[in-house]
């Protein structure tokens, strides 16, 4: 055959086979080489897709991590046995009285000093008042001249009244003896008046005691000058009935419903250590003092061996049955504009602020009244950011520095970050001993 004839029925030479041959060769390289470079890319970004993911997922559950409040919780207990309301009060005596002068002079002596115990008359001071005097004897003499001018006009209407039986003298005559004989009867009354004044307020020159008592104060010394009236002038004498003492206490107006009448009370005093007075509560004030919004108690301490003194600081107990109510700890209560509030967690580990009714103030625990059952798990140091629903991990403090940390939001080490901290521990006492190897060699 011919090379023509080759060509028709389309036979190609050597040559050209093996260039067609070579053609595809290097066509079937090249998509073999496209073919890795595209699995190639999408293993990378595959590797990269599930990196991202993965990155995301870890950063989703430290943040969902740290976001979480770490807390500690508390459980309510319930009040039992009696309890009692504390109040401050100062004793004083069942009468207590300054003693002043009634008239103007000088202090001629004194015979009771202070802590003195006097009966009622007993003569305290005496007190020179020679106006007082010098005025009753002027009384004095001017009654016995009314007294003379009386005896004269009871003679003269006789007289008259005698002369008219006879139609001697007129019946105006008669009328004006019988009018001065009735004048001069008045005049003697007013003089005798006068006189009974002047001799009453020379009696208050001998200044005596008013009651039973003790003298708690005395104010004056030999020749003083004294002033009558008790504006301006300082008292004598300042005494005190002191068995029974009453003291004063002022109830809050949550606490008036517990306070009754004649109900009994324990009064102690610091410095008597160990000992218990008992008082009865002898009445009320019967209304809240507007301004405080506290009422008035008196209440009466019987003070036979005279232990307890007047003016001394005492505390009075009011005794009150046990409430039904729980206390919880002070530090667990929030203060919202709602009023207050206390953080539960539910079942769900969510905080719950749940509304409260506060009852008594004990110090270091709050009676709740209502709004929480003894089952209850309470929030101790609540954060102030702290709001409703909140999901919240509680952790049990093992002691006060764990307990700090709990309650102030910081998550707990867990065991990865505690292996990390031990690597890291450890990798820096291989480098310190390497470094001690380098210098020793």
């Amino acid at each position: 055959m011919t090379e023509a004839h080759h060509q028709g029925l389309h036979i190609h030479s050597g040559a050209e086979r093996e260039e067609h041959v070579r053609r595809a060769l290097m066509m079937r390289r090249a998509r073999i080489a496209v073919i890795v470079i595209l699995a190639l890319l999408a293993i990378g970004a595959l590797f990269t897709i599930v990196a991202r993911v993965s990155h995301g997922r870890s950063l989703d559950k430290t943040t969902a991590a740290q976001s979480r409040e770490y807390v500690s919780v508390v459980n309510p207990t319930q009040a039992e046995g009696a309890t009692g309301l504390d109040f401050p009060g100062t004793l004083q005596g069942e009468i207590e009285s300054p003693i002043y002068a009634r008239s103007n002079g000088y202090v001629v002596s004194w015979t009771k000093d202070i802590g003195a115990q006097v009966a009622k008359g007993d003569l305290l001071a005496t007190i020179s008042a020679p106006e007082v005097d010098q005025e009753l004897s002027q009384a004095v003499a001017s009654r016995a001249q009314t007294q003379s001018s009386l005896e004269l006009a009871k003679t003269s209407a006789e007289r008259w009244q005698a002369l008219r039986q006879k139609d001697a003298v007129s019946q105006q005559e008669l009328d004006e003896r019988q009018s001065a004989y009735t004048q001069a009867g008045a005049n003697l009354n007013a003089a005798e008046a006068n006189v009974k004044r002047l001799q009453e307020l020379e009696s208050f020159n001998r200044i005596v005691a008013p009651f039973s008592g003790v003298i708690t104060r005395r104010n004056v010394d030999v020749g003083d000058l004294i002033d009558a009236g008790s504006g301006a002038a300082r008292p004598l004498f300042t005494m005190a009935k002191i068995d029974p003492l009453r003291l004063y206490i002022y109830v809050p107006q949550s606490d008036v419903p517990l306070i009754k009448q004649g109900d009994t009370v324990i009064v102690t005093e610091a410095e008597l250590v160990g000992q218990k007075f008992n008082g009865v509560i002898a009445r009320t004030a019967g209304g809240l003092d507007t301004g405080t919004r506290t009422l008035q108690v008196e209440v009466s301490l019987p003070n036979p061996e005279r232990k307890l003194l007047p003016g001394a600081y005492v505390t009075v107990k009011i005794p009150v049955a046990a409430p039904k109510a729980l206390l919880v700890p002070v530090n667990t209560l929030l203060f919202r504009s709602e009023g207050p509030r206390i953080a539960v967690v539910d079942a769900n580990s969510n905080a719950r602020l749940t509304p409260v009714r506060i009852g008594r103030d004990y110090g270091e625990t709050l009676e709740i009244i209502e709004g929480i059952s003894a089952t209850d798990r309470i929030i101790v140091n609540p954060a102030d950011s702290l709001i409703d629903n909140q999901p919240v991990t509680i952790v049990q403090p093992q002691n006060n520095s764990e307990n700090s940390g709990a309650s102030g939001g910081t998550p707990p080490d867990t065991d990865k970050d505690k292996s990390k901290k031990g690597k890291k521990s450890d990798a820096s006492a291989d480098s310190g001993k390497s470094g001690d190897d380098k210098k020793s060699k």
